[in-house]
């Protein structure tokens, strides 16, 4: 059941990506695959590539999003996010359980390139940990100096 839903979302993937699925479908249908543990082999080397693919192809593209909208990436996010949304709804009109798993598939998607993605993290050009730390700790020394002054002048009227 698992390898059905799975094999349905991507057959749903690459028909929305406008390639035709039904040749492949004698190769890596869950049935065939059952059947011979060569193609099983090749299921599991096609599935590594496609993630391989899909995580390099996100990443790129978002990245450029992200240099390109720079402050308002997030709008662009949740613009993209939306019309896949409503193009999936709009393609599944009257079969809602159709439209569950690409659904499920774009939330998913949306949610890996949030702010847990790598190309929000600072690269190579953006400050490491240890200046991080020193920004910190500057902060800090900053803010025990006002606290010192706070607590003088509150002394000091105090004490008037």
């Amino acid at each position: 059941m698992f390898l059905e839903t799975l094999w349905k979302v991507w057959t749903e993937i690459l028909d929305v990506l406008g390639l035709d699925v039904s040749n492949m479908s004698q190769y890596f249908s869950p049935a065939s695959v059952a059947s011979s543990p060569a193609r099983a082999l090749m299921l599991v080397g096609v599935i590594v590539l496609a993630y391989w693919f899909l995580s390099l192809t996100l990443g790129f593209t978002f990245s450029l999003l992200h240099v390109v909208f720079g402050r308002f990436f997030w709008v662009v996010r949740v613009v993209l996010f939306s019309m896949s949304c409503v193009y999936i709804l709009h393609k599944h009109q009257g079969e809602p359980e159709n439209a569950a798993l690409p659904l499920c598939f774009v939330v998913a998607v949306y949610f890996m390139t949030g702010p847990m993605g790598w190309y929000w993290r600072g690269g190579p050009s953006g400050p490491s940990v240890e200046e991080k730390l020193e920004h910190l700790e500057n902060q800090v020394r900053l803010l025990n100096i006002r606290l010192n002054r706070v607590l003088e002048s509150l002394d000091r009227a105090n004490g008037k």
